[in-house]
Order: C-alpha cells, then structure tokens, then sequence
C-alpha cells in the first residue's frame, strides 16, 4: 500500500501519445519506485487503481474521486455488491416502515365500517430501526463526502441535500422521542423517498429533464386555467336558473351553485370523468346547451391536454439518446484513464520506452480484480488474446468496452450420446421443434376444453355441475405433458433440458400439475359420472389444479420472436421495464410524499355511518353516486396502505369527483387543492412522462430494427444486443482531446504533459 500523501503526485504519467519523458523521473505515482520492495507494492497500487476506473466506466460512474491507495480501497469496499445490497435494503426498510407505525396498516381491510382497531407498535420499536437506517445513511454520506474530497463536496448540491436532510431527520427522531411519540407529525416522514433519489443516478436526470420541461408545462397549465376560468364565468351565466324545476335550474343547483362548484364541474369535466352527467339536465331542457359543454371538451381536453403531451414529448424527444450519450462518455473517460495508468506501468518496465501501450498480460491481470460476472471475463480474455502479445493501444483499448455492453448467452451443455440407431432418430424427432409445435398445438386444445366448460357451467349452479368429461380431460393432458418432459429430458438431456428457461417454466407447471391431480383423485377419486369435488377452504384442490393449469398460456409467448412485428414490441416492452426504473422510482416517491401528506391531512375524516352498516340504496337520504351510495368507505387516509390505494384510484380519474365532493363535506373546501395537485402531478404530468417515453423508445426500435443484424454480425453469435449497444450506432463518440482534456482537470489526478 501506497502512503496517503501520493495522492498529491501526478498519476498519470503522460498524454495521449506521449512518451513522458517531459515529465520529471519518478514525478508519476506508479513510477515513483523502481526498485526494491515497494516497486511490487506500487505495482499493485496502479493495478488496482485501473480496475476501479474499469469498473466505474462499466457502470458509468463518474472518476472525480479520490485515487490514493487507501481511498481506493474504501471505494471498491464501498460499490461492493455485499455494501450496496445494505444500502439498497436499508432504503426499502425505511420506506417500508409506513406500513408499520403509526397509524399501522395491519388490519384485513380499509373499510371504516368493518375495520378492527390495527395493532399499532410501542414507542421506540420502529424509531429503533429507523434510527439504525439513519446511522447507515451517515456512513454512506461521509464516505462519499471523503471519497469526492472536500472542494468537489462543497459544490455538490445532492450531498448537502443529503446531509441537511439526515440532520432533520435526526432531530425530528429526537423530538418523537422526547414526546413518547405522541407528537401531531414527523417531518422526517416527507424526507424518506430522498433517500431512494439521491442513491439512483438515473432518477437524478429524469428529475432535472422534468425541471427543465416546467416552463413549457407552466404555459399550457396557465392557457388551461384561463380556459377553466373563461368557461365557468360563462356557465354561471348560462345557467341563471330563472324558473324552479326546470332542466336549467337543476344544471345550476347540481353543477353551477357557486365559483368552486361550477369550477370544480368543468375541471373534472376536463377529465371526462362526469360527461355526460354535467350537460344531461341542461341538454335535456334544451339541445342547444350541448353547444357549451362540447366546445369546453375540444378546446380542453382534445387540443390543450393533447398540446401538454406533444410539448412534454417534445422535451424528452431524445432523452433516451442524452442519456446514452452522457453513459458513453463516462465510460470512455474511465477506459482512457484505465489505459493511462496500465500505460505507465508498460513503460516503467521499459529503459527507453519507445512505444506506447497496455500489455495484454497486465489487462488481464487487471480484469481479475474487476467485479465482473465469470461469462463476461471469459469472453473478454479470449477478445485479449487475439490480439497476440503486441501492446494494446488505446483505440483497441476502448473497443475491448464493446465487449462489456453485449450479453452473453451460454451455450446450451452437449446432448447425451446414444449408440443405438433408434435411440438417435428418437432423440432428433423429439429435440425439433416440431415436437415444440405439437406441446404448443396441445396446450391450445387445454385452454380451450378449460374455456368451453366454463362457459358451458357459467348458468349452473355449483352443485349441480359434473365435472367428470373435464376431469378426465385435465388427466390426459396432465399425462401429455408429464410425457412431454421426460422425452425432452431423454433427448437433450438433464442440464440441456434445464438449460432453456421455457423447459424450466414447463417442467415446474407440469410437477405442480401432477402433483395437485394425484392430490385431487386421492382425495376425491377418480372422475366418474355425477363427479364434483367439495370446496374445502377457499379453494378445492380440483379448482386449484384447473387454475394453475390456465398458467399454461405462458407457453404461448415463446412464439414472440418468429413473428418480426409482435417481436419489435415485445422488445420494446422489454427494453421498456428496463428503463423504467427511474419514471418508476419517481412514481413511488410522488406517491409516498402525497400519501404521507394526506394521513396527516385527512387521518380520520371518514367516519363510519351510524350502526356499522352499509347504508340502504334507496335510502333517500343519500344522493345517488354520492361517496356513500356507491361505498367508497375504503378510500381513504386512515393509514398508509389506504393512502396509496385512495391515490391510485384517483389518478386513474374515473368517478374522481366522488372523492372531491365527498372530502370537501368531511373536511372542508380546502381538500380539492391537495387532490387536484395530485392530479396534476400524477395523470398530468407523470402519465404524459411515460408515453413520452413510450414512443420514444418504440419509435426509435422500430426505425433501428433493420439494423440489428448489422449490430450483431454474425447471426450465430453468442451474443444478445442490450440498449445501449441498440442506439451505439446513433451516438457520437467523444474525441480523445475531450477525453484528455476532461482528465487534465480531474481533482485527484494530475497529467504529465
């Protein structure tokens, strides 16, 4: 190990192409030893520092961090999977807490008329796990403060984020303590889904793509509210209600009482949550009304709520491409600083180096240490050795990336050898895939004897069904696929049969299978005429085992990539989970911070009716549609997973105005502001988010699948194209003056020029 104060020398002993000898001897880190004991320890020390740079160019970290020998260590203990995995559960233990503290969430259900009273922890039970989670983000906040160094932390807005909200954090935990937790709210409790932001770096841009696309949301949510404006001043006049009785006046004692009522009636109109409902009394009085109410919908909900998408869209429209773009160059620039410190090591061992270079030998030594998955290593040793033993430059150095991006499939373990002549036509007639086709063609007439009979018995009562046709039909085709298995099995083998994973679904669907069928006929016999099992529990095994035998339409789904359209948008669909880990982690924190909100706004407004009971509908007393009518009890904010629940079906919109009427009778006028910014948030701007995603993503694979050929080469490669490599094509790769010139100012580096 190095001593802490070379972090001071120069590191990289010379430029892109340079020979170092404009560097004065021994000034670069890894050439500042040459002989003894400690040229093996310095050594090492360039080793290791060129695999983290390695590592942060696979995972497109940025390199401004500290390189001494000891910061190096922490910081590959640090972004080690063991250390991460705790961060990463220590980020779901304390969102998860919600679910368990006061006000707890453990009952069997959100109705405030059958709900038991939830067992609710004692004071210092969750503030000691919470507290643990809170020591964990110390930790993780100092060694990334000390790793960034001090002037690189000052500057960094997220880290003194992070620490402002840790010190919040910490003195609310004491005020609860102080309090025996009976305090009236928990500000840490809104700072929560910070951790999971500043700990994603994908989630960081998506948030700063957001906030630059504001102005432009902010002018089309401004010509909304005029819009709004403009229509409910003419509503209200239309609407005077001259005469008792008639369609008019029904429009204005319903929709059009008041200012927040006839604004709120336009603004869920906008949703068409309650069309045709607004316009039917004025419609029915007089058709010339419809005129009103159909302009408000085009001008609102066709062209400005469409013109917010197209401008939104129009702001992510290459978002995908800027974050490519940006993982390019970070990778580029932890190669190139790889390269420059392996490089040095080279020409440490030359007396007059002449050329310059990375010694295949030293690379591999160095892929060693890199946290990598033992495929990947061995595709990128045998991509090293091809190169013979003559110095990696750097253009091949950086080509040797390449390999990383692309997914390695396994190729699939020999098949078992067999001498007989008939044993070997057997093992290629049930190896093809017409032998797939058939196991297809057979689970298809499954799924439809499953359809018929259930369409035959839709009319019957329970006890007057006989299942005896459709229980001995389950046995043969159970029988099929038992069958199915085990010639597969002779075929291609144990570990080839397991080798693909629609053979693994298959052979654990048909073990279930066969083992709720013996179940069913041990405990009910065999189908016989008249034959229908009891329910025992909630489900019997006969219903069991025709429920899981419905999974089988999975098998289906292998036909995907055969058919060219259906696998462009399968892909896309794919491609699409997986970069929807950012939209999806900003959805989770909207969604804590406004159901967090809301249990401290309207915790308890909802109150059961008189008698526990559901109320009668034709109870006059309740108007019909109302929260009460149509026993929306469950929806509300009693606890957090009632919260979340109450939220996601108001951002879905429909019937929303059922939740802003019925809260602004239990709570007050005030409640519409907290519900309509949540839909703002959530069916605005959020769902806007992701069919902008969406289409750029489909949009992009579908102009860019005739390349995939070109991109994978040759068809029988073993290799899977990922995203990144997709849209390589359509990148631009940095120059290696940016490259350099980035490097010549890192922080902890200094370059010999």
């Amino acid at each position: 190990m190095a001593d802490p104060g070379a972090e001071s020398e120069p590191l990289l002993s010379r430029a892109r192409g340079g020979s170092g000898r404009d560097c004065p001897a021994g000034s670069a880190a890894c050439r500042s030893v040459r002989d003894g004991p400690g040229a093996v320890s310095r050594r090492e020390v360039c080793f290791d520092q060129a695999a983290v740079f390695i590592e942060d160019a696979l995972q497109y970290r940025s390199i401004n961090h500290r390189m001494d020998a000891r910061s190096v260590w922490l910081y590959r203990l640090y972004y080690s999977n063991a250390c991460q995995w705790i961060l990463s559960f220590t980020i779901f233990l304390i969102l998860f807490l919600a679910f368990i503290e006061t006000p707890s969430s453990l009952t069997s259900t959100a109705d405030v008329r059958y709900r038991s009273a939830p067992w609710n922890p004692p004071c210092g039970l969750t503030e000691s796990v919470e507290m643990l989670c809170l020591l964990v983000f110390v930790a993780d906040v100092s060694v990334k403060s000390y790793l960034v160094g001090w002037a690189q932390f000052r500057t960094n807005l997220w880290l003194l984020a992070y620490l402002a909200v840790l010190v919040v954090s910490l003195m609310d935990w004491i005020v609860s303590l102080s309090l025996v937790c009976q305090e009236p709210l928990r500000i840490r409790r809104l700072f929560r889904p910070f951790f999971l932001m500043q700990n994603s770096s994908m989630m960081k841009k998506t948030l700063k793509c957001i906030r630059s696309s504001l102005p432009e949301m902010a002018s089309v949510m401004l010509l909304l509210a005029l819009h709004l404006c403009v229509f409910t001043m003419f509503g209200m006049l239309l609407f005077t209600g001259e005469k008792q009785g008639d369609g008019q006046d029904r429009e204005r004692l319903i929709y059009f009482r008041n200012l927040p009522e006839a604004l709120t009636s336009l603004l869920v109109l906008l949703t068409t949550a309650n069309n045709p409902d607004v316009m039917t009394p004025a419609y029915s009085k007089n058709r010339a009304y419809a005129i009103f109410f159909i302009v408000f919908t085009l001008i609102g909900s066709l062209f400005l709520m469409n013109l917010l998408t197209a401008i939104i869209y129009n702001r992510f429209r290459g978002y995908l491409m800027k974050s490519f773009q940006t993982s390019l160059f970070r990778r580029r620039l932890g190669a190139r600083a790889a390269y420059e410190v392996l490089s040095s090591v080279t020409a440490e061992g030359q007396a007059h180096p002449q050329e310059v270079g990375v010694k295949p030998q030293d690379f591999l030594q160095v892929l060693q240490k890199v946290q990598l998955d033992s495929s990947h290593k061995q595709a990128i040793m045998e991509k090293v050795r091809s190169y013979g033993g003559d110095l990696l430059s750097a253009d091949e150095f950086q080509k040797l990336f390449n390999e990383f991006d692309k997914r390695v499939i396994k190729e699939p373990p020999p098949r078992p050898e067999y001498p007989s002549p008939f044993l070997q036509r057997a093992q290629f007639l049930f190896s093809h895939r017409y032998f797939d086709y058939l196991g297809n063609f057979i689970a298809l007439g499954n799924l439809v004897s499953i359809s018929v009979f259930l369409v035959v018995d839709a009319d019957m009562l329970p006890e007057d069904r006989d299942d005896f046709v459709l229980g001995i039909l389950n046995c043969v085709f159970i029988l099929y696929y038992l069958l199915e298995l085990l010639l597969k099995v002779f075929a291609l083998g144990l570990p080839g049969y397991l080798a693909y994973p629609s053979n693994v679904f298959d052979g654990l669907l048909t073990i279930v299978l066969l083992v709720l069928e013996i179940s069913t006929l041990a405990v009910y016999r065999f189908p016989h005429p008249g034959w229908k099992p009891e329910v025992l529990g909630l489900l019997s095994l006969w219903d069991m085992a025709r429920l899981v035998n419905v999974l089988i339409v999975f098998r289906f789904l292998r036909i995907i990539p055969s058919m060219k359209l259906m696998a462009v948008v399968a892909s896309t669909i794919l491609d699409l989970i997986r970069n929807m880990r950012a939209f999806g982690g900003i959805l989770v924190v909207v969604y804590y911070v406004f159901a967090i909100m809301g249990i401290n706004l309207f915790r308890g407004v909802i109150v059961a009716p008189p008698g526990n009971g559901s109320l009668a509908p034709d109870n006059s007393s309740v108007p019909c549609g109302s929260f009460e009518q149509l026993e929306y009890w469950a929806n509300n904010f009693d606890d957090f997973a009632a919260a979340l629940i109450t939220l996601w079906n108001v951002m879905v919109v429909n019937n929303w105005q059922v939740f802003l009427d019925a809260y602004r009778r239990y709570s007050g006028p005030w409640s519409k502001i907290y519900f309509v910014s949540w839909w703002l948030v959530s069916s605005v701007i959020w769902v806007n988010l992701f069919l902008a995603l969406i289409l750029e993503n489909f949009l992009h694979k579908w102009d860019r699948r005739s390349h995939l050929q070109s991109l994978a080469g040759d068809p029988d490669t073993t290799y899977q194209m990922s995203v990144e490599l997709l849209f390589r094509d359509v990148l631009e790769e940095p120059a290696e003056e940016e490259l350099m010139e980035k490097l010549s100012h890192h922080p902890h580096l200094q370059l010999c020029r």
